[in-house]
């Protein structure tokens, strides 16, 4: 596998329009930055967020996922109470090449304040608004913001197009679009 480059990147995203919408440079004026970088892609994340909660004392399922988990909450800016956790979306809607895999990775920024983001990798052929994970791992409230930066991509290029891709399996997060809550 290659890791492959901003050259690379912009091509695709601008040809195959694998990101859309798409930033050429790294933007950073007073914000955490995005775009495109030497290796990877710098993501955005929407202003709708699913900040979880115990206000119900439900259990979390991923078997049985009840709503009550959660409340929404959309703007500028999501405050995520101590040790927990929020789902949100990326502002780019992604569409993977059959050959490459994608790595996502938090941004230091986030990271340096306690704030973790998850993402389990992007397959060949899948394509959507990525969900994403914040948590919050320190004992204070953490903020994120809305439309900045929040976790880098990388694009791995295969030696040889897979066999079966997550189109082929038609994967159940196929095509998401919002903040997408687990399915079995």
């Amino acid at each position: 596998m290659t890791i492959m480059s901003d050259n690379w990147i912009t091509k695709m995203a601008l040809e195959e329009n694998m990101i859309a919408p798409f930033v050429d440079g790294q933007k950073k004026d007073g914000t955490i930055s995005y775009g495109v970088s030497s290796y990877g892609y710098d993501a955005r994340v929407s202003n709708e967020f699913k900040v979880f909660t115990n206000l119900d004392s439900v259990i979390v399922d991923p078997k049985n996922f009840n709503e009550k988990s959660f409340v929404d909450r959309s703007g500028d800016e999501c405050i995520i109470p101590p040790n927990s956790f929020a789902l949100a979306r990326t502002v780019e809607y992604f569409k993977i090449p059959k050959d490459v895999l994608v790595i996502c990775l938090g941004k230091s920024t986030y990271a340096r304040c306690g704030i973790i983001v998850n993402v389990t990798p992007l397959e060949p052929e899948w394509e959507g608004h990525v969900t994403l994970e914040f948590s919050n791992t320190t004992p204070l409230p953490a903020k994120i913001y809305a439309n900045e930066g929040a976790c880098q991509f990388l694009f791995y290029k295969g030696e040889a197009p897979p066999a079966v891709t997550y189109k082929d399996r038609k994967g159940k997060y196929m095509k998401q679009e919002g903040v997408t809550l687990p399915k079995l």
